[in-house]
């Protein structure tokens, strides 16, 4: 596991991953698509490969109001505003058609003109986004007025007419100050209020790049948007073969807005039958030819030498990957789309995990039990003496039960209640425990003290009779590649154990390599949702933040949704930040993004097995109290 001590603080710097996952909910409830996806980034854009909307990292370090209007009105400009108003076409013209000087000027001038407009369409539609981008305006506005003094005097002529314009279209050409040789265009500027369309904005580009070519000889240094880029037009382009292109274009007609590039691509590459496939059926032929071997010639009625199997998740019902090239997958089960996008491509076994029965392992299980001994018994007495105490708890004052021995109420009140009843709690708790417990590399140093954390955990849970499943969790880190991320979970204890005491597998625990936590979180709730019991709660202890192949940058987002995902099934998560020292702001600050409150600290390697008996103190207390 990758250590959360980063080394360039400003890197490190990472929105609330529930604030995000919120502004995620509004991008898809507005497009109508659930798998769209939110991240923050330099500039505002899309990017329809990725199936991603960026906001802009511009509104960080403001005051919490404006940083959430401002986000805000990020999503509404993208979703509601370019994703439906935004002509493609005619942008896909005006790439093909423009100038090759001062490019970067003429796509910033037109983002800022298409802003503008789609702003105000917006503002028609929905009343209730006014002031949300009136909030937008004003920041940017006094953004803007700063930057054109400043580009103006550094002689940076490009950037400062973006900003010029910016102005003019909020407060009027009237009210800008600027270069003498600026106001000029202000005629060009206002018809700007008459655009109706994408269209209608590019003839205003172009009336302006003729007046500024001839003051204006450099490009802009700077870039204030980002909507779309050349590559993602490429989707568009040529989301067809060439033999079935025009056929089909004539049929769907074009493609005017980012909402219909965006289904129609997507729509193709989600089918596994579309017509991206089609052309390997089309122009298949009967013969086999590789590199460096001669080819055989296709014929008629060829005798059937090789049989090739599909990999789709629904081949089997099992869902097993069989790898030719590498026997080492063979037989592993695929995630497909069952555990979240950032794990399309992952593999993953399970299996026991076979504890080693030597005589020093025996010795050490026995050393480690002779210490805690005292808390188990102390506890389990605890927990047990609270249940008598339910168990004793009478609820009076009712019309029907038990007859009170004091009857005095008969006499003294109006309509007297001199019944009783016994609250009667089931001899067991009715809950259920899952512990995930990380194999990542970095655990090496804290093996020791995690296996007498885990054997705490098991002995108490064994000794109350609760079910519970402890499960070691990790990547293989030199096989994970981007077609193939293997993963292995393997059992400690599962829940069909029961009492049964497995304590020399916590002893065989082992490090590994990596640790994918979102994709875990995910498959211990699958397997804690199909119980039955009321109250289901899952631990998870580690050292770190996720860290796996191509996981690094999303591996936080990823998991904080994994949280949210099982919460919302009833679903109780705690973590447990195992650590050798005392856990910086900045590792809490992250831990709480992922976890939110449900995250608890050990400050040393002695603490480990303190913190754990406390987590399961808060938790067995909530299911007495609640029976």
């Amino acid at each position: 596991m990758a250590s959360v001590n980063r080394f360039i603080q400003f890197n490190n710097e990472t929105i609330d991953a529930r604030q995000l996952m919120h502004y995620e909910n509004v991008a898809r409830a507005l497009i109508k698509n659930t798998m769209v996806r939110v991240n923050e980034r330099k500039l505002i854009e899309f990017q329809l490969a990725e199936q991603t909307i960026s906001i802009s990292v511009f509104w960080r370090h403001r005051d919490e109001a404006i940083m959430h209007a401002g986000r805000l009105s990020d999503i509404y400009l993208l979703t509601e505003g370019f994703w439906k108003l935004f002509n493609v076409d005619e942008w896909v013209d005006y790439l093909k058609e423009k100038p090759e000087k001062h490019i970067k000027l003429l796509d910033q001038l037109l983002f800022c003109l298409e802003e503008f407009r789609i702003i105000e369409a917006i503002q028609k539609k929905r009343v209730g986004t006014i002031k949300i981008f009136n909030t937008r305006v004003q920041t940017y506005l006094t953004f803007h007025k700063q930057q054109l003094t400043v580009n103006s005097q550094k002689g940076f002529l490009a950037d400062a007419f973006i900003s010029y314009l910016y102005i003019c279209l909020y407060e009027g050409t009237m009210n800008v100050k600027g270069p003498e040789i600026f106001q000029l265009a202000n005629s060009i500027i206002q018809k700007a209020y008459d655009s109706s369309d994408t269209k209608d904005s590019i003839n205003v580009v172009y009336q302006l790049y003729y007046f500024l070519q001839e003051h204006v000889n450099e490009d802009a240094l700077h870039e204030y948007y980002a909507i779309l880029s050349a590559s993602n037009l490429s989707l568009k382009d040529n989301p067809y073969h060439k033999g079935v292109k025009e056929s089909v274009v004539g049929e769907e007609g074009k493609k005017e807005t980012i909402e219909e590039v965006f289904r129609s691509w997507h729509r193709e590459n989600e089918q596994e039958d579309g017509l991206h496939l089609q052309y390997e059926l089309e122009h298949g032929r009967d013969g086999k030819a590789e590199q460096n071997i001669a080819s055989e010639e296709g014929r008629e009625g060829h005798e059937i030498t090789e049989i090739g199997q599909g990999q789709s998740i629904g081949n089997s019902q099992e869902n097993l990957l069989t790898e030719y090239n590498n026997e080492k997958f063979t037989g592993m089960k695929k995630a497909g789309k069952m555990f979240g996008k950032e794990h399309l491509h992952v593999m993953y076994e399970e299996k026991r995990l076979d504890g080693v029965s030597n005589h020093q392992n025996k010795i050490q299980l026995q050393s480690y039990r002779q210490e805690q001994a005292p808390f188990v018994k102390a506890f389990v007495e605890e927990i047990k003496k609270r249940m008598e105490q339910k168990k004793v708890d009478k609820r009076v004052n009712l019309s029907k039960g038990r007859l009170s021995s004091d009857l005095t109420t008969l006499w003294t009140e109006e309509r007297p209640k001199p019944f009783y009843k016994k609250n009667a709690p089931s001899a067991q708790l009715n809950a259920v425990f899952g512990l995930l417990v990380d194999g990542s590399a970095s655990m090496q140093d804290k093996l020791d003290e995690t296996k007498k954390a885990v054997l705490l955990f098991h002995d108490v849970l064994r000794r109350l009779k609760i079910d519970h499943e402890i499960v070691l969790y990790y990547e293989d880190a030199f096989e994970a590649s981007e077609t193939s991320q293997p993963n292995t979970f393997e059992w400690i204890h599962k829940l069909e154990d029961g009492e049964k005491d497995n304590g020399m597998n916590i002893l065989s625990i082992e490090a590994h390599e990596d640790n994918r936590d979102g994709f875990a979180v995910r498959w211990m709730g699958k397997r804690l949702e199909k119980r039955k019991e009321a109250h289901k709660f899952l631990l998870i202890f580690s050292d770190g933040e996720p860290s796996a192949f191509g996981y690094a940058q999303n591996g936080i987002m990823d998991t904080a949704e994994a949280v949210v995902e099982l919460e919302r099934k009833d679903i109780s998560i705690l973590h447990l930040f195992l650590n050798d020292m005392e856990a910086t702001e900045e590792q809490l600050d992250l831990f709480r993004l992922i976890f939110g409150k449900k995250t608890a600290v050990a400050s040393s390697l002695e603490k480990f097995s303190d913190e754990t008996l406390r987590l399961l103190r808060k938790m067995l207390h909530h299911v007495v109290k609640s029976t």
